[in-house]
């Protein structure tokens, strides 16, 4: 239940994503969806290597460089799923802070009706 609850808020995110900011182009609730599952592909399989690969970058940045591969796994979301586009690097970098935003409001909703 708290997987579904989570997609739900990442997909709304993604549709809100491309309401507030104008290189973002999502075609519907469905691609919506197929667009958070593919982020949570991304995040499970990709993210964790990448970090890895730019952990002395992100030491040198304090943490910052962390946004940049937000921002390429919101983009490759983008590229992967059918009927979404996301147009430049600081477009995705907004929306992976929203998902990120939303991702949180997710998790701290669940965990307070859980608790």
């Amino acid at each position: 239940m708290v997987l579904l609850i989570r997609w739900l808020f990442v997909a709304t995110a993604i549709v809100l994503a491309s309401r507030l900011f104008p290189g973002v182009h999502v075609h519907g609730w469905g691609p919506a969806f197929v667009g958070a599952a593919v982020l949570g592909v991304l995040n499970l399989a990709v993210r964790p290597i990448l970090v890895v690969l730019t952990l002395p970058v992100t030491l040198v940045t304090f943490g910052l460089f962390l946004f940049v591969v937000n921002a390429a796994m919101f983009a490759a979301m983008g590229a992967i799923t059918g009927g979404m586009r996301v147009e430049g690097f600081f477009t995705a970098l907004a929306g992976s802070l929203l998902v990120s935003v939303a991702t949180m409001l997710a998790d701290r909703w669940t965990m307070a009706r859980h608790a």
